[in-house]
């Protein structure tokens, strides 16, 4: 039996989402089964502290298909995106189910993590890639049309590794209090931002950093 009902998961994703997400059926149905996963998961292994099946949809799911939902229409079909240190796969996992055409790639460096993610793109039956290494490890000349970070160890640091994966036309799309580590790391001073604050939070946004023109 799922953890929660298709209706409850739209309920609790409608602030995020709007009416879009009570039609999309097939995306509620994808969810509910990377939550029951997630949870059977995170009971042997720390994938995410937090533990209540309602605050996981609502922080992790809510959180990333918001910035799935803002990110969509700057997203070009088939482009490239990055997520920086995916940890469970937020927010990389619900953007890719929110738009199935993107090529998305899952960065994580833990081991464990790495094979949930493996895992759980199996069980959607996603074509999402997974490096099972440290981003910074890729091939230099590889980039992307937009990276995502969401609670990544060092910030500052993973903020300014991400932007040399960045596109010359690309973006960085960052999860985070009203200003990532309450500053503005050095690599993105010159780049023009965007923020929007996440639903249901009162301190937490998405803030995304352009590319500057040349």
């Amino acid at each position: 039996m799922p953890t929660l009902t298709s209706t409850r998961l739209a309920a609790l994703l409608q602030p995020y989402l709007g009416t879009e997400v009570v039609d999309n059926n097939n995306l509620i149905e994808q969810l509910g089964l990377y939550l029951d996963l997630l949870l059977r998961w995170n009971a042997r292994t720390n994938l995410t502290a937090i533990r209540e099946p309602e605050a996981i949809v609502t922080r992790h799911f809510g959180e990333s298909l918001f910035a799935a939902r803002i990110l969509s229409s700057r997203l070009p079909a088939n482009a490239t995106l990055l997520d920086f240190g995916s940890g469970a796969g937020f927010p990389g996992l619900p953007i890719q189910l929110y738009r199935p055409d993107l090529q998305v790639t899952l960065a994580e460096s833990q081991n464990k993590k790495a094979t949930f993610l493996r895992e759980a793109v199996r069980t959607l039956g996603l074509s999402t890639g997974v490096w099972a290494a440290r981003a910074e490890t890729m091939p230099a000349d590889r980039q992307f049309d937009c990276v995502t970070l969401r609670a990544v160890d060092k910030m500052d640091t993973a903020i300014a590794a991400a932007t040399t994966r960045v596109s010359p036309t690309g973006l960085v799309a960052i999860l985070a209090g009203e200003t990532p580590d309450n500053s503005h790391p050095a690599p993105l001073t010159n780049w023009p931002q965007e923020s929007y604050p996440l639903p249901e939070s009162t301190n937490r946004s998405l803030h995304l950093y352009l590319h500057p023109t040349p």
